[in-house]
Protein backbone atom coordinates (compact mmCIF):
# COMPACT_ATOMS: atom_id res chain seq x y z
CA UNK A 1 0.00 0.00 0.00
CA UNK A 2 1.75 3.28 -1.09
CA UNK A 3 3.26 4.74 2.37
CA UNK A 4 1.58 8.73 1.50
CA UNK A 5 -1.35 8.18 2.92
CA UNK A 6 -0.11 6.94 6.36
CA UNK A 7 2.12 10.24 6.45
CA UNK A 8 -0.82 12.35 5.29
CA UNK A 9 -3.66 10.69 7.67
CA UNK A 10 -1.20 10.33 10.90
CA UNK A 11 -0.71 6.46 10.19
CA UNK A 12 2.43 4.53 9.85
CA UNK A 13 4.11 1.49 8.77
CA UNK A 14 5.14 -0.89 11.16
CA UNK A 15 8.94 0.26 11.07
CA UNK A 16 7.88 4.08 11.48
CA UNK A 17 8.61 4.82 7.55
CA UNK A 18 6.67 7.93 6.26
CA UNK A 19 5.49 9.27 9.54
CA UNK A 20 4.46 12.79 10.19
CA UNK A 21 5.88 14.39 7.64
CA UNK A 22 2.69 16.63 6.71
CA UNK A 23 1.20 16.78 9.85
CA UNK A 24 4.71 17.78 11.36
CA UNK A 25 4.51 20.60 8.48
CA UNK A 26 1.25 21.95 9.13
CA UNK A 27 0.22 21.13 13.06
CA UNK A 28 1.10 24.00 15.13
CA UNK A 29 0.69 26.97 12.82
CA UNK A 30 -3.20 27.08 12.26
CA UNK A 31 -6.06 27.94 15.27
CA UNK A 32 -9.24 26.29 14.18
CA UNK A 33 -8.09 27.58 10.53
CA UNK A 34 -7.39 25.02 7.78
CA UNK A 35 -4.95 24.91 5.12
CA UNK A 36 -7.78 25.56 2.76
CA UNK A 37 -9.02 28.38 4.10
CA UNK A 38 -5.61 30.26 3.69
CA UNK A 39 -4.76 29.24 -0.02
CA UNK A 40 -6.29 30.04 -3.12
CA UNK A 41 -9.74 29.26 -3.55
CA UNK A 42 -9.26 28.97 -7.21
CA UNK A 43 -6.31 26.44 -6.31
CA UNK A 44 -8.92 24.69 -4.39
CA UNK A 45 -11.44 23.83 -7.06
CA UNK A 46 -8.60 23.31 -9.84
CA UNK A 47 -7.12 20.29 -8.19
CA UNK A 48 -8.92 19.13 -4.82
CA UNK A 49 -11.55 16.83 -5.47
CA UNK A 50 -13.25 14.38 -2.60
CA UNK A 51 -16.05 12.36 -2.55
CA UNK A 52 -18.19 10.13 -0.12
CA UNK A 53 -20.02 7.12 -0.14
CA UNK A 54 -22.31 5.54 2.55
CA UNK A 55 -21.85 1.65 2.25
CA UNK A 56 -25.15 0.83 3.52
CA UNK A 57 -26.23 -3.23 3.41
CA UNK A 58 -24.19 -3.34 -0.13
CA UNK A 59 -22.39 -6.30 -0.40
CA UNK A 60 -18.53 -6.25 -0.20
CA UNK A 61 -18.59 -7.09 -4.45
CA UNK A 62 -21.24 -4.03 -5.05
CA UNK A 63 -19.67 -1.46 -2.91
CA UNK A 64 -15.92 -2.29 -4.33
CA UNK A 65 -17.54 -2.06 -7.65
CA UNK A 66 -18.80 1.38 -6.98
CA UNK A 67 -15.37 2.44 -6.03
CA UNK A 68 -14.13 1.09 -9.31
CA UNK A 69 -16.69 3.24 -11.27
CA UNK A 70 -15.44 6.53 -9.56
CA UNK A 71 -11.85 5.33 -9.93
CA UNK A 72 -11.57 5.50 -5.82
CA UNK A 73 -7.88 5.01 -4.97
CA UNK A 74 -7.93 5.47 -1.20
CA UNK A 75 -10.97 5.41 1.46
CA UNK A 76 -11.24 7.58 4.36
CA UNK A 77 -13.47 6.13 6.94
CA UNK A 78 -15.09 8.69 8.91
CA UNK A 79 -17.84 6.51 11.14
CA UNK A 80 -17.45 6.89 14.97
CA UNK A 81 -17.44 2.83 15.33
CA UNK A 82 -16.12 1.67 12.25
CA UNK A 83 -18.09 -1.80 13.17
CA UNK A 84 -20.99 -3.31 11.31
CA UNK A 85 -22.97 -5.92 13.35
CA UNK A 86 -25.14 -6.93 10.95
CA UNK A 87 -22.41 -6.34 7.78
CA UNK A 88 -18.99 -7.41 8.97
CA UNK A 89 -17.29 -7.12 6.09
CA UNK A 90 -17.31 -3.04 6.79
CA UNK A 91 -15.65 -4.23 10.28
CA UNK A 92 -12.40 -1.80 10.09
CA UNK A 93 -10.04 -4.74 9.94
CA UNK A 94 -11.91 -6.52 7.50
CA UNK A 95 -12.90 -3.61 5.82
CA UNK A 96 -9.11 -2.58 5.26
CA UNK A 97 -7.71 -5.84 4.37
CA UNK A 98 -10.11 -6.48 1.53
CA UNK A 99 -9.25 -3.08 -0.04
CA UNK A 100 -5.65 -3.56 0.17
CA UNK A 101 -6.28 -6.56 -1.78
CA UNK A 102 -7.77 -3.95 -4.33
CA UNK A 103 -4.75 -1.90 -4.30
CA UNK A 104 -7.30 0.71 -2.73
CA UNK A 105 -5.63 2.41 0.69
CA UNK A 106 -7.46 2.76 3.97
CA UNK A 107 -7.27 4.77 6.83
CA UNK A 108 -9.68 5.62 9.65
CA UNK A 109 -10.28 9.06 10.80
CA UNK A 110 -13.47 8.57 12.88
CA UNK A 111 -11.33 10.37 15.94
CA UNK A 112 -11.53 13.63 13.66
CA UNK A 113 -14.18 13.57 11.39
CA UNK A 114 -16.81 11.37 13.07
CA UNK A 115 -20.21 11.89 13.41
CA UNK A 116 -20.91 11.12 17.39
CA UNK A 117 -19.11 14.00 19.59
CA UNK A 118 -17.45 13.45 22.96
CA UNK A 119 -18.35 16.22 25.34
CA UNK A 120 -22.47 17.11 26.60
CA UNK A 121 -20.99 20.77 25.07
CA UNK A 122 -21.60 19.29 21.66
CA UNK A 123 -25.03 18.17 22.13
CA UNK A 124 -27.87 20.82 21.92
CA UNK A 125 -31.35 18.89 23.37
CA UNK A 126 -29.86 15.74 23.02
CA UNK A 127 -28.52 16.06 19.47
CA UNK A 128 -24.86 16.02 18.11
CA UNK A 129 -24.55 19.82 17.05
CA UNK A 130 -22.80 19.92 13.90
CA UNK A 131 -21.81 23.52 14.06
CA UNK A 132 -20.05 23.16 17.51
CA UNK A 133 -18.13 20.21 16.39
CA UNK A 134 -16.92 21.73 13.37
CA UNK A 135 -15.45 24.76 15.01
CA UNK A 136 -13.11 22.33 16.73
CA UNK A 137 -8.90 22.14 16.27
CA UNK A 138 -9.16 18.16 15.74
CA UNK A 139 -12.44 18.82 12.96
CA UNK A 140 -9.94 21.12 11.08
CA UNK A 141 -6.99 19.09 11.34
CA UNK A 142 -9.03 16.23 10.01
CA UNK A 143 -10.01 18.19 6.75
CA UNK A 144 -6.59 19.14 6.53
CA UNK A 145 -5.65 15.46 6.08
CA UNK A 146 -8.38 14.73 3.80
CA UNK A 147 -7.49 17.85 1.48
CA UNK A 148 -3.80 16.63 1.57
CA UNK A 149 -4.53 12.98 0.80
CA UNK A 150 -6.58 13.91 -1.99
CA UNK A 151 -3.94 15.37 -3.86
CA UNK A 152 -2.26 12.31 -4.03
CA UNK A 153 -5.38 9.98 -3.93
CA UNK A 154 -8.75 9.81 -5.17
CA UNK A 155 -10.13 9.86 -1.89
CA UNK A 156 -13.93 8.77 -0.53
CA UNK A 157 -14.63 9.50 2.49
CA UNK A 158 -17.05 6.36 3.60
CA UNK A 159 -19.66 6.42 6.69
CA UNK A 160 -22.78 4.08 7.11
CA UNK A 161 -26.63 5.83 5.48
CA UNK A 162 -26.92 5.31 1.89
CA UNK A 163 -28.34 8.83 1.27
CA UNK A 164 -26.10 11.76 1.62
CA UNK A 165 -28.68 13.66 3.38
CA UNK A 166 -28.53 11.31 6.42
CA UNK A 167 -25.55 11.21 6.84
CA UNK A 168 -22.53 13.59 8.83
CA UNK A 169 -20.24 12.76 6.04
CA UNK A 170 -22.36 15.52 3.59
CA UNK A 171 -24.27 17.29 6.84
CA UNK A 172 -20.90 17.75 8.55
CA UNK A 173 -18.00 16.91 6.53
CA UNK A 174 -19.09 17.56 3.02
CA UNK A 175 -20.53 20.93 4.00
CA UNK A 176 -16.96 21.93 5.56
CA UNK A 177 -14.95 20.81 2.49
CA UNK A 178 -17.69 22.52 -0.06
CA UNK A 179 -17.05 26.20 2.34
CA UNK A 180 -13.34 25.56 1.82
CA UNK A 181 -14.00 25.65 -1.98
CA UNK A 182 -13.32 21.54 -2.28
CA UNK A 183 -15.09 20.10 -5.06
CA UNK A 184 -17.42 17.48 -2.76
CA UNK A 185 -19.23 14.70 -4.87
CA UNK A 186 -21.26 11.84 -3.58
CA UNK A 187 -21.31 8.49 -4.37
CA UNK A 188 -24.75 6.81 -4.69
CA UNK A 189 -25.50 3.23 -4.29
CA UNK A 190 -26.88 3.46 -8.03
CA UNK A 191 -23.45 4.48 -9.40
CA UNK A 192 -24.31 8.15 -10.02
CA UNK A 193 -22.19 10.64 -8.66
CA UNK A 194 -23.83 13.58 -8.12
CA UNK A 195 -22.11 17.25 -6.87
CA UNK A 196 -22.38 18.84 -3.64
CA UNK A 197 -24.36 21.57 -5.03
CA UNK A 198 -26.90 19.69 -6.07
CA UNK A 199 -27.65 18.02 -2.56
CA UNK A 200 -27.86 21.50 -1.38
CA UNK A 201 -30.66 21.93 -4.02
CA UNK A 202 -32.54 18.67 -2.76
CA UNK A 203 -31.85 19.80 1.00
CA UNK A 204 -33.35 23.39 0.38
CA UNK A 205 -36.44 21.58 -1.12
CA UNK A 206 -37.27 19.27 1.03
CA UNK A 207 -37.07 22.23 3.81
CA UNK A 208 -39.15 23.96 2.35
CA UNK A 209 -36.46 27.02 1.83
CA UNK A 210 -35.99 26.82 -2.10
CA UNK A 211 -38.40 29.53 -2.82
CA UNK A 212 -37.06 33.54 -3.43
CA UNK A 213 -37.23 35.15 0.44
CA UNK A 214 -37.09 38.73 0.04
CA UNK A 215 -36.31 39.05 3.63
CA UNK A 216 -34.02 36.09 4.40
CA UNK A 217 -30.81 35.72 2.52
CA UNK A 218 -29.93 32.53 0.77
CA UNK A 219 -26.92 31.70 2.69
CA UNK A 220 -28.95 32.10 5.95
CA UNK A 221 -31.69 29.90 4.66
CA UNK A 222 -29.03 27.73 3.51
CA UNK A 223 -27.94 27.43 7.03
CA UNK A 224 -31.16 26.61 8.76
CA UNK A 225 -32.01 24.10 6.26
CA UNK A 226 -28.71 22.56 7.34
CA UNK A 227 -29.75 22.72 10.77
CA UNK A 228 -32.88 21.60 10.62
CA UNK A 229 -31.81 18.19 8.55
CA UNK A 230 -29.17 17.86 11.53
CA UNK A 231 -31.48 17.84 13.93
CA UNK A 232 -33.61 14.86 12.47
CA UNK A 233 -31.00 12.77 11.54
CA UNK A 234 -28.14 13.41 13.69
CA UNK A 235 -26.82 11.19 16.20
CA UNK A 236 -28.62 11.50 19.37
CA UNK A 237 -28.10 10.66 23.29
CA UNK A 238 -31.71 9.25 23.58
CA UNK A 239 -31.45 7.16 20.31
CA UNK A 240 -28.16 5.34 21.71
CA UNK A 241 -29.56 4.86 25.22
CA UNK A 242 -32.28 3.01 23.37
CA UNK A 243 -30.33 1.27 21.27
CA UNK A 244 -31.32 2.09 17.96
CA UNK A 245 -29.87 -0.30 15.69
CA UNK A 246 -27.77 1.07 12.69
CA UNK A 247 -25.89 4.51 12.67
CA UNK A 248 -22.16 4.43 12.79
CA UNK A 249 -21.90 7.84 12.63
Amino acid sequence: MPSEIYAVCGECWPDGTAVGRIARRHIGNRIGRTVMAQRSPRLAKSVVEVLTIGHSTLPYERFRGLLRLASVTAVADVRSAPFSRHFPHFNRDALRDELRKDNVAYVFLGEQLGGRPKGQRFFYNGVADYEKMAETIDFARGLDRVIEGAKKFRIAMMCSEHDPLDCHRCLLVGRALHERDVRVRHILSSGDIVGHQQVENRLMEMSGKSDIDLFEPPAKRLSAAYRERAMKVAFSERQNNARKPANAE
